[in-house]
């Protein structure tokens, strides 16, 4: 190559490292106009009184990419550290705060546990919390970010809110664990340090559309309700319906007047309310995308409260709170599955989009029949007529 050649190609070569060096730095601004916009916003729309998920989704991005927003040096009360995994291992060290409050989550009903991080395990991608008040079924291939946030409380005489917050890849919160009073924000914050991954950035992606359901038509439906009869663990429902390619609700449409029962949406209230005045110990599973948590025990202070917007049903009892959008429930099921230790009864709920709202069963061990108190509450509930499609 010539002089002059190899001075052009050095001179080309420079001008494209430089356009391309002033593109790269205008899109870092636009980002971090961008942040600090949103940062800005959410701020406000927090101080209107909305919760985080809200005020993200009144602005059109989820709640996940508001949080994430808020890495980084900024002048904003809102500080967020991202972490890293491997994420079985932070849970597990979560053992020596004492308590905490974990908190699942979906688009109608939240459920908040206050107690011990204990018994944390994971084959591959799937965990389990077994401890006497954190009950979790943990599926770790959807968390697909993690930050710690701290945020001011609004008394300034009181310690700052503290928590660690799990995302899918949308944006989705999957888990929440809140620092409480009597938690050990020392070793609270020795986690936050341990796993803390600073400058990670994290990307979301909006959520595809749900699947659309077979036909019944395509279905063996005389085959689920075998393989319905012949179950002998309430675990192998999921893996029933998956084999036959059939949708939750769709499998209950399939075997009604055998195995399962629509029913009245308003039962809810009145499964609560019964379980209160009599002491029946109920399970009540909320799920996210990544996670189920379990509430196993009494329930005593059921309290209804009507917004401009909602009208939630909610547990205040201590150590378990429960938030539930009873104007969102669509359609309410009595299921009834076998199992070696006789039938187990569920009441499970659905909003408009068919998502599962909530399951409640009776509380029970591993080789023990089902409460008959909780089969004379699922008894007395109003039933609707059969749904043919």
């Amino acid at each position: 190559m010539s002089a002059v050649l190899q001075t052009q190609t050095r001179a080309l070569s420079a001008g494209a490292e430089s356009a391309a060096t002033a593109t790269a730095t205008a899109t870092d601004a636009l980002l971090a106009l961008d942040a600090a916009s949103l940062r800005e916003r959410f701020s406000a729309a927090r101080r209107s009184g909305q919760r985080a998920k809200d005020a993200a989704e009144s602005l059109g991005v989820s709640e996940g990419q508001a949080i994430a927003a808020h890495t980084g040096l900024h002048g904003k009360g809102l500080k967020v550290t991202p972490l890293k995994g491997p994420w079985v291992e932070l849970l597990q060290a979560l053992e020596f705060c004492g308590p905490v409050m974990a908190l699942t989550r979906n688009e109608s009903t939240v459920i908040e546990k206050t107690g011990v991080y204990e018994n944390i395990s994971a084959t591959g991608h799937m965990g389990l919390a077994l401890g006497d008040d954190i009950d979790l079924r943990l599926f770790f291939s959807r968390w697909h970010a993690g930050f710690a946030v701290r945020e001011p409380a609004s008394d300034p005489a009181n310690p700052s809110l503290q928590s660690l917050q799990f995302f899918d890849r949308h944006g989705v919160a999957v888990h929440k664990i809140f620092a409480r009073a009597e938690t050990d924000r020392d070793a609270f914050n020795d986690i936050v340090r341990q796993f803390s991954e600073a400058g990670t950035t994290c990307d979301f992606t909006p959520a595809p559309p749900k699947p659309l359901a077979a036909p019944d038509a395509e279905l063996d439906a005389e085959g689920l309700a075998q393989g319905w009869g012949e179950m002998t663990d309430t675990h192998q429902f999921f893996g029933l319906i998956s084999r036959f390619g059939v949708e939750r609700q769709q499998a209950f449409r399939l075997v009604q007047g055998r195995f399962t029962e629509r029913a009245d949406p308003a039962i809810v209230h009145r499964l609560l309310d019964e379980a209160s005045m009599d002491g029946t110990s109920i399970m009540v599973f909320v799920s996210s995308s990544g996670c189920i948590q379990i509430h196993s025990g009494p329930v005593s202070r059921i309290e209804p409260r009507v917004t401009a917007t909602a009208r939630w049903l909610n547990v205040l009892d201590a150590g378990f709170n429960l938030h539930l959008r009873e104007d969102l429930i669509q359609n309410a099921w009595i299921v009834k599955k076998p199992t070696a230790d006789g039938v187990v009864t569920s009441v499970e709920i659905f909003d408009a989009r068919g998502e599962l709202m909530a399951m409640f069963f009776g509380s029970r061990k591993p080789g023990v029949p089902e409460q008959q108190a909780w089969r004379d509450i699922a008894a007395r509930l109003t039933r609707l007529p059969i749904l043919n499609a």
